[in-house]
């Protein structure tokens, strides 16, 4: 049988579990981040696009909006529009809208449709009436990406019902996939408007969840008793909360990404989703065979030279027997787990002092802070390890072939003194370098000069614990306030080698619909720590019984005391660094293989239910 037979049947197969053939229907996905990164929906939809290409080929398109610089690094035009999508943009070009057709330079290569949302004039303000009439959503003229999201939402609705009048002939129905608030405030008149328009609504967090989580510890004790509208007053958050409900209820198909959310979008938008669309990933992507533990080895010892360049300056220690543990995203202190972790920390600190154990731990806090320029003391001290490298480099090319000759040529079958085969010159140069590094002050918390630092909640925690990276402390702290990218002078690699040469991830989140940060970790054969407040975590318990030998540890956050859940997790911590090389080279293994559960592959086949459930309704 040939590769193309095996695809061929491949395609087959999904259509079946689908329920329809592709051929039948149109498929257009639309989100506010189509070809513009801005948060965890930008994974979603890019990883998962090549499974639903596969199968819709050239009846698939997606929609976003245009921005120019993001649209130039992602979104390639094309001349040829004889296409059915290609043909209903010329005709929106015709109308006066700046709507763009190309493909989205990713995997698979999909068709889309970028709309662009910087409409002003009559178009908008109209628009704004009009939803306010029928929906009671009240725009402010001050608040730009509200109005962004109006203009979108009108533009996407021009487009349905410009492309279902193209294809009246054919009679095929349109299935029209919108996900989270910023593409869905026309979604309740498109299907009215378009009877061959069938529409699913995902939210991946509510509005009203986001916002009441990370002000009130008792959040999931409380969902029930809260009141949508009075919330959403308090919060200022009204339009968007309105906007997320009229969706949600007027879909053919309400769907959400975990069962976590599920109850968010019952009492928040009065609507139990039909169907859970779990997260996954192209596994393939990070799959390298059994080279884990080598790759591992490589980008830990990139890390090595961060760490030198960070720590060694004021006092050294073994870099053996040093793990790496590193917590990510956006900064929500609460939201994202960063006290909890902070407090588990201090605790493990403790512990490993008074236990004298010989191990090190460096703990990294990679996340996204408003910042003025990195440090100037990490930015020299990194120049001079470098230049100590080179200068060690020039010093090794020099002696080897006088190494060789003396070894050879010595009649007496004595070894050379290394120190007699060294220039005088390198000696001094690499004596004054080295001098002019070491420093007795403490190595820096931050690598960053934070905006408003005095206010940093990370930082006044450290300061009030005095975990603030003295040589006797066993957990030492690195708080980076940016991404991690191959054009960041301190580390310059990607931030996926950077959690390949980590030991461990720690991401036990007090509010997290899915939670896609454990599972890159994961993917890439790093042990992770999640938590059952979690999208990620909730499914973990529910159908993979093996996570802890996996490498995937749950916390358990509900309904116990703060402190009863930091001893926990700093017991889990402990017990980790506890383990031997070869138990977490297993650990390693274990944790890759079963990554591939979460694989696009298997997951997708929610979206096919959903889609053919969507077909059904009237």
């Amino acid at each position: 049988m040939t590769p193309t037979t095996l695809n061929a049947n491949r395609k087959v197969n999904k259509r079946k579990q689908s329920g329809h053939n592709a051929e039948d229907c149109y498929l257009m996905e639309a989100a506010w981040e189509v070809c513009h990164q801005v948060g965890g929906i930008y994974t979603v939809i890019k990883t998962k696009t090549k499974e639903i290409s596969d199968i819709w080929n050239e009846n698939y398109c997606l929609v976003g909006p245009y921005f120019k610089y993001h649209a130039e690094a992602e979104f390639e035009p094309l001349k040829d529009m004889n296409t059915p999508y290609g043909r209903v943009v010329k005709k929106l070009q015709r109308i006066g809208v700046d709507a763009h057709y190309g493909k989205w330079l990713i995997a698979g290569r999909p068709q889309a449709i970028l709309l662009n949302p910087a409409i002003k004039g009559e178009w908008l303000e109209a628009e704004k009436y009009r939803l306010w009439e029928k929906y009671r959503i009240e725009s402010h003229h001050g608040d730009r990406l509200l109005n962004e999201v109006i203009a979108f939402g009108y533009l996407l609705r021009l487009l349905a019902h410009e492309f279902c009048q193209s294809q009246k002939k054919t009679k095929r129905p349109v299935l029209w996939h919108v996900h989270e608030w910023m593409s869905a405030t026309t979604l309740p008149d498109i299907r009215e408007e378009n009877p061959n328009v069938k529409t699913i609504f995902t939210t991946h967090a509510t509005m009203l969840g986001r916002y009441i989580s990370g002000n009130n510890d008792q959040f999931y004790e409380q969902i029930k008793n809260f009141n949508w509208l009075e919330e959403a007053k308090k919060y200022a958050i009204e339009p968007q909360a309105r906007i997320e409900r009229n969706a949600a209820n007027t879909a053919n198909i309400c769907t959400t990404v975990s069962e976590i959310t599920a109850k968010e979008c019952q009492y928040f938008l009065g609507r139990k989703p039909e169907i859970i669309l779990p997260n996954g990933l192209n596994i393939e992507r990070f799959s390298i065979l059994h080279e884990v533990q080598n790759i591992h080895q490589q980008f830990k010892e990139e890390i090595h030279e961060f760490v030198m360049a960070h720590f060694f300056q004021h006092y050294t220690f073994d870099l053996d027997n040093t793990l790496y543990f590193f917590t990510s995203g956006r900064y929500e202190y609460h939201n994202k787990g960063f006290d909890l972790t902070l407090e588990a920390l201090s605790k493990l600190n403790k512990k490993l002092i008074e236990e004298d154990f010989d191990k090190n731990v460096v703990m990294f806090f990679i996340t996204k802070k408003p910042c003025n320029h990195i440090r100037p003391q990490a930015l020299e001290s990194m120049g001079i390890l470098r230049e100590v490298r080179q200068t060690c480099e020039k010093i090794e090319k020099e002696i080897g072939d006088k190494l060789f000759y003396k070894t050879v040529a010595n009649e007496n079958q004595k070894l050379p003194e290394i120190n007699d085969l060294v220039e005088d010159y390198w000696k001094l140069r690499l004596r004054r370098t080295l001098q002019s590094w070491k420093k007795e002050s403490l190595p820096l918390l931050s690598t960053h000069q934070l905006i408003n630092e005095e206010n940093d909640e990370i930082l006044n925690f450290l300061k009030s614990r005095n975990l603030n990276n003295k040589k006797k402390d066993k957990v030492k702290i690195v708080y980076h306030p940016d991404f991690i990218s191959p054009m960041n002078p301190l580390f310059g690699m990607e931030y996926g080698q950077f959690v390949r040469g980590c030991h461990l991830g720690i991401f036990p989140s007090f509010y997290e619909p899915w939670g896609y940060t454990p599972l890159e970790c994961l993917a890439s054969g790093v042990p992770a720590i999640t938590s059952d407040l979690t999208g990620f975590g909730d499914y973990v318990l529910k159908y993979i019984p093996e996570h802890l030998e996996a490498g995937i540890y749950v916390v358990n956050r509900k309904g116990e005391s703060f402190s009863s859940i930091a001893s926990q997790l700093a017991n889990f911590l402990f017990s980790f660094v506890m383990k031997g090389r070869r138990d977490r080279i297993n650990m390693r293994n274990r944790s890759e293989d079963v990554s591939e559960k979460f694989d696009w592959k298997t997951f997708a086949n929610n979206y096919y239910k959903a889609y053919s459930r969507a077909l059904l309704q009237e």
